[in-house]
């Protein structure tokens, strides 16, 4: 469901572009409300959880990503752009709270060595949601909505009143049924029997290699990391749409275009499953540095060519995208200990990046054009060959992944 409902933003980017008639740096304040919720929040949600316990916290998370999702209806109504945005910043409140519980407990439910392939499983299943959601959402919204963007931007005044309150209404359905479905979701692991778990637990036996996380270098190069990883996937799936109808790339309407924002996801999917067997054997670092590497000179290949050529160029980056979370997720938290949910929280914090690097290529796609800003995510992707091959290693005691 968290997998889902954000890379439903990517649909929802395109779709307010049109029906209020937003330039790109105006539709990228889908992703900057979002995810600034997970860096205003992050730290708040390390206390909550520190004082209410991990399952407690999940079931918190989901309640409060049902009520976003919820205002999404009245929203609609208006339609009133800035009350979706608010939607959207409590949905993502809830989901700060969610990942500050759920990632540092799925690395804690077995042994160190395993930490980041049993992540990798984990953020596998989350994005089945991921892969699912352009398509689902794309045949929602923009195939309720009747209308290309194209179309859209050639109305007379009168008609694109009438055609925005319609389109507008699209989301309310599928949002009212998300809602459902996170409520749902609440009940169930909030009735289900979660084991305890001391070493990460407040109280807990494990007090881990440091006494405080200012001590721990690898955590906050990987907080760095987690910024601009999430920015670069962000950034490239917000732009996929608008990206692929470019005369000089594919050309396509949306409803086709979000299937391949599909694919994007898939990939990032299909890469977890992989990798999380991959990384029984293969050393995180060492891992993480290779598929930056090659991350990067796609979206360069990208950058630099036209047609299909940088079209399956940067929907190939979706697979090299999979491990990259869950890896630098699981190597900056080696170690904490007792201090694992505020590590947790710094790194979830530091998914702000996918607030600022969309905002800012967003603003410099008004000037330069969508197809030319993706110099950004490349090189965002740059830093995490640093990360990987350097910026992760701690003193041999501490190496356990």
């Amino acid at each position: 469901m968290w997998g889902f409902l954000t890379v439903m933003n990517d649909i929802l980017i395109p779709h307010f572009k049109a029906i209020f008639r937003l330039n790109y740096a105006q539709a990228m304040f889908v992703q900057f409300t979002f995810f600034i919720a997970y860096f205003v929040l992050s730290l708040p949600s390390g206390r909550i959880v520190e004082r209410i316990g991990y399952q407690k916290s999940m079931v918190l998370g989901l309640l409060t990503m049902g009520v976003g999702a919820w205002l999404f209806i009245p929203a609609a109504a208006g339609p009133s752009y800035s009350i979706f945005l608010l939607a959207l910043f409590v949905l993502a409140s809830g989901m700060t709270v969610l990942q500050v519980a759920a990632n540092p407990y799925v690395v804690a439910l077995g042994p160190p060595k395993g930490a980041a392939s049993r992540l990798n499983l984990a953020q596998a299943v989350n994005s089945v949601g991921t892969a699912i959601a352009p398509w689902l959402g794309g045949l929602l919204i923009f195939g309720a909505a009747g209308k290309g963007l194209q179309e859209v931007y050639k109305m007379g005044p009168e008609e694109f009143a009438a055609y925005r309150i319609v389109a507008a209404a699209t989301v309310k359905l599928p949002y009212l049924v998300f809602g459902l479905g996170l409520f749902t979701l609440a009940v169930i692991i909030g009735r289900f029997r979660l084991p305890v778990l001391d070493q990460i637990e407040p109280g807990g036996q494990n007090v881990g290699a440091y006494d405080n996380v200012w001590q721990a270098r690898h955590l906050w190069l990987g907080a760095v990391g987690i910024f601009l990883y999430c920015g670069a996937e962000v950034a490239i799936g917000s732009f996929l749409v608008n990206f692929l109808a470019d005369p000089l790339i594919a050309g396509i309407p949306e409803t086709s275009a979000s299937k391949y924002v599909s694919l994007y996801w898939t990939g990032a999917m299909i890469g977890r499953f992989f990798g999380a067997a991959l990384l029984e054997k293969v050393k995180a670092g060492p891992l993480l540095g290779v598929y930056g590497l090659i991350a990067s000179a796609l979206v360069w290949m990208c950058v630099l060519t036209t047609g299909s050529v940088s079209m399956w160029a940067v929907i190939s980056v979706g697979l090299l995208n999979s491990i990259m979370f869950p890896n630098i997720f699981a190597l900056a938290i080696d170690g904490l200990g007792r201090l694992t949910s505020y590590g947790s929280g710094i790194l979830i914090m530091a998914i702000l990046g996918a607030a600022v690097v969309p905002l800012v290529q967003g603003a410099i796609a008004d000037r330069i054009g969508v197809h030319h800003a993706f110099f950004v995510p490349a090189l965002c992707y740059l830093y995490v060959v640093y990360y990987g091959f350097w910026g992760s290693r701690q003193s041999p005691a501490l190496s356990r992944i």
